[in-house]
């Protein structure tokens, strides 16, 4: 009798195992409940080791569900864990009941003596107690066979305190853990994985972090289900030759199927053709199910909400807990009851669009009135941006279009590439390009359903080259064409190979082709492109090239705003700090962009918008953008490195500095395996940051010069689009290396005067005021801070301005000035609390001289100098103290001897002493 297969995961369960151990030494007994792979196996697995640890007697039963039919069979498998010992000491007729049913648990109950065997488990129990504490660990208590139930219900009510019961189970309307271990039992419920913790769960089992957000939607945090569909999906990109596209359709088949129908067969069989309904479905409302022939649909549902299968509105909306169920659902349920749950829809649906779909999707036989009548329904949705639903209703047309129309039919699958282009379907867009490719089309088609993929690729454009190729090959004589691929070239040789020179070159013969053919969107697109570029590398007529771009016609773009004049504008506001502006223009360009229905548009302007609020110290509204962009990411499958790229910068302003940094990870993990070099040095930039906050500041050294690495082989110039040199500078500076910061500064900070980049020149002189402190000249080290701090007030940067105070207490307490160290840490707090900034108002907090102000031979040294001090000080060798830092042996040393100077100590002894309470 084995345990089953719960999910190989221990993530998000210590708050679990806490509260089972706090009911199980208050009470007695606990029950753990939920759904089928969520992971109580574990939990019950953890705390019985941690019991086991404590040298407690540990007796552990996990029924499986043919154990469910067998009498007594639960019991018998118990006993057989029970030490030989326990059961020598038992009387006569109980030893006989025992050894009869170690026996012949399959034979027939009659002729045994139960009362017998129920006296000899209370005996074997009560002797286990009588030499220590015993815990006993009811797995999978729905299958317990109804006799071994009964017996263990009268067993725990006669055995002693020191007996304690875990019982797990499935959540069940009539549980039976809880009618084992009485009323007012405890309850601990284990609830579905967040999207975090499934990002973790993937991670450990080599899966691409990219997919996290997709498949916490899909198993709706459900661990089992989630590593079911990773596998599935890691496998089916293995057998088509690539890797896992973050947008590819999750495949429910496999072990996947298996876990998804382990959870619907909670469900009463007299629910079921309701889900099926709710799944085929595309906003299912009970109202909707009881127009489509399910009069009964709110009882049904209600049995299948508590089976923890979905959720259901105050407003009858119906939602799935797991995105997988419905597709599992519609997978298994025959074509005959499928097209019958569509017609019964189309005909209760109120939505023409919808209507048209589901009678679409009731026949499987072509017919041309019905293909031009779902063409029209996807241009509805066009109109409507709904771009993804008018992708998948255009490849429902032109599966529905006769033999005899094939024009008809190749203008429906090119549209339908070019809306999943639009909307970031990378699955429908090669779905539709393969259709496509397979006819005879013409080589415009071509070219038009092979950017599709591209377009639809988001940030994963490395592997696309042979995609790239032929359609360089199909767009031959015609410059509008050829201008279009050009365009897609700048930006992958931008993003996935990170040369904004070669960038900059492939949009300026992008923009010759478009003018040559007379495309003037296309020709804005490519100038766009080079004032890109140029502002990268420090072009000082990009403004001019952008101005040009702005200057032409501007209708709806046909190759998405991010990539359109009006939007780097924007873009070069926020580099600027021109934030009302910035700001301004973001409020014109979100509800146009949410028109167009590209989401990939909508993300960028998202995001921009984060940062503005983020830079203009409103934190609130800044995390609300993220949220936002975070979840259109996950929704509409886009490549996720930006989104938590967003999402850190969020949270190292206003939230957690620990969340930003896993969410930093997190974006950089899955840059590096989408290939886009642009946001992989986000990604650590962020990281490094918080590296650098939280006082990490070898380790925000070692992530910031990778910044530096990949920005020197971007040929990144203009030190306003990602602003690291401050931060490394600083960095060096708390690490003990303020030569080499003030050698970075002297290198960038004549670029940044010659570029016209005012904030980014105060950040860089915040930076040189801590290299001054740090060289033995406080003096100018504050007047430097105490003037950077006024400019930053001036500049309406409350966050940057915050930061510098920070450091100016810092400066002002090495030298012992403890009123103007306080002063200036009170004002940061101010400007951080009034912003919102949590972790920095935790932070001006922590460092208050009146909370936990720092012994005086601290004060004496840097602060690398009293990392090292009091570690070594606490004990640790040279050696130790090395790996503990990402420092040399020999650094240890010499930084050692000027320690011992600066606090007259001559040994370990010496220094352990000094430093005594720190």
């Amino acid at each position: 009798m084995a345990a089953t297969g719960n999910a190989d995961t221990n993530v998000g369960h210590g708050a679990l195992i806490e509260a089972v151990d706090r009911a199980l030494a208050t009470h007695g007994r606990a029950v753990l409940t939920g759904v089928a792979g969520s992971g109580k196996t574990e939990v019950a697995r953890a705390v019985a080791a941690a019991a086991a640890r404590r040298r407690e007697t540990v007796l552990r039963l996990a029924p499986e569900a043919v154990d469910r039919e067998i009498p007594e069979a639960s019991a018998a498998a118990l006993l057989a864990s029970v030490p030989r010992t326990a059961l020598d000491r038992l009387a006569g007729p109980q030893r006989t009941a025992v050894a009869l049913l170690r026996r012949e648990a399959d034979a027939p109950r009659a002729g045994r003596d139960h009362v017998a065997l129920r006296l000899a488990v209370v005996e074997v129990l009560r002797t286990l107690a009588a030499s220590g504490p015993v815990l006993l660990v009811l797995d999978n208590a729905q299958w317990l066979d109804p006799e071994s139930t009964d017996l263990l219900r009268f067993v725990l009510r006669l055995t002693p305190p020191r007996v304690r019961v875990l019982a797990a189970e499935c959540v069940r309307d009539s549980p039976v853990a809880e009618s084992l271990c009485g009323p007012g039992t405890p309850v601990v419920h284990v609830p579905a994985l967040g999207a975090d913790e499934v990002a973790e769960l993937l991670l450990r089992h080599g899966l691409p972090a990219r997919l996290a957000g997709r498949i916490h939607q899909a198993s709706g945090g459900n661990p089992r289900l989630a590593l079911a569909l990773g596998h599935s999906l890691a496998e089916a990109a293995a057998g088509q030759g690539g890797g896992a596209h973050h947008a590819d359709t999750l495949p429910v088949t496999g072990q996947a199927r298996d876990v998804a129908r382990r959870l619907l067969a909670a469900a009463p069989g007299r629910a079921r053709p309701t889900l099926l309904l709710a799944a085929l479905a595309a906003r299912p409302t009970t109202a909707l199910l009881r127009r489509a022939g399910r009069p009964d649909a709110e009882a049904e549902l209600a049995q299948a909400e508590r089976a923890a299968l979905v959720t259901v509105g105050e407003d009858g909306t119906v939602a799935f807990t797991a995105g997988a169920l419905p597709t599992a659902l519609a997978a298994d349920a025959g074509w005959p009851e499928r097209a019958a749950g569509h017609a019964a829809l189309a005909a209760a649906v109120d939505d023409p669009v919808q209507a048209v779909r589901h009678r679409a999707l009731a026949v499987d036989t072509p017919d041309a009135d019905l293909a031009a009548e779902i063409t029209r329904a996807a241009d509805a949705c066009r109109r409507r941006g709904q771009r993804a639903l008018a992708a998948e209703l255009g490849l429902l047309a032109a599966e529905r279009t006769p033999a005899a129309f094939p024009h008809e039919e190749l203008a429906r699958l090119v549209g339908a590439a070019e809306d999943a282009g639009w909307a970031g379907r990378a699955d429908l867009a090669r779905r539709a390009t393969r259709a496509v490719l397979a006819r005879d089309a013409s080589p415009a088609q071509r070219v038009r359903a092979r950017l599709a993929v591209i377009d639809a690729a988001g940030q994963a454009l490395a592997d696309l080259d042979e995609t790239i190729a032929h359609a360089v090959a199909d767009a031959a004589g015609d410059p509008s064409l050829q201008a279009a691929v050009q365009l897609r070239i700048a930006w992958k040789h931008n993003i996935g190979d990170g040369d904004p020179v070669r960038a900059r070159d492939a949009a300026a013969e992008a923009g010759a082709l478009a003018k040559a053919g007379g495309d003037q969107v296309a020709e804005a697109m490519a100038l766009t492109v080079r004032a890109r570029m140029g502002r990268i590398l420090g072009d000082p007529d990009a403004e001019d090239i952008l101005a040009e771009a702005l200057a032409l016609p501007a209708p709806e773009v046909p190759l998405g705003m991010r990539n359109a004049p009006q939007f780097l504008a924007v873009r070069h506001a926020l580099f600027d700090d021109r934030l009302a502006d910035a700001h301004r223009q973001l409020l014109v360009l979100l509800p146009a962009v949410q028109r167009t229905g590209s989401a990939e548009d909508v993300f960028e302007v998202l995001r921009s918008m984060t940062e503005a609020e983020l830079r203009r110290g409103h934190c609130a509204r800044g995390a609300a953008h993220a949220r936002r962009a975070l979840e259109l990411t996950i929704e509409a499958g886009l490549s996720p490195g930006p989104a938590w790229y967003v999402a850190a910068t969020a949270e190292a302003a206003g939230g957690s500095f620990a969340r930003a940094a896993a969410y930093a990870r997190r974006g950089i993990r899955a840059s590096e395996e989408e290939g886009d070099q642009v946001f992989l040095s986000r990604g650590l930039y962020a990281l490094g940051s918080v590296e650098l906050a939280t006082g990490d500041a070898a380790k925000a050294v070692a992530t910031l010069r990778r910044v530096a690495a990949l920005e020197e082989a971007q040929q990144v110039v203009d030190p306003s689009i990602l602003r690291w040199h401050g931060e490394l500078a600083e960095a060096l500076v708390a690490a003990d290396a303020p030569h080499e910061a003030v050698v970075l500064l002297d290198r960038v900070t004549p670029v940044a005067r010659s570029l016209g980049r005012t904030t980014v020149l105060a950040a860089l002189d915040r930076a040189r005021g801590l290299c001054l402190s740090a060289q033995g000249e406080p003096e100018r080290a504050v007047a430097l801070l105490e003037a950077t701090a006024e400019r930053f007030g001036a500049l309406g940067l409350p966050l940057e301005h915050g930061r510098t105070l920070l450091a100016l207490a810092r400066v002002e307490r090495r030298r012992r000035r403890r009123a103007p160290a306080r002063d200036a840490l009170r004002a940061a707090a101010e400007l951080f609390e009034a912003a919102g900034a949590a972790p920095w108002l935790e932070l001006a907090r922590e460092n208050a001289p009146e909370s936990c102000g720092p012994h005086p031979g601290v004060e004496a040294l840097t602060e690398a100098e009293a990392r090292l001090a009091l570690l070594v000080a606490g004990g640790a060798s040279n050696q130790e103290a090395a790996a503990k830092l990402f420092l040399s042996v020999k650094t240890v040393e010499s930084r050692l001897t000027r320690i011992y100077q600066k606090l007259d100590v001559r040994s370990r002894a010496q220094l352990a002493t000094a430093l005594r309470g720190q």
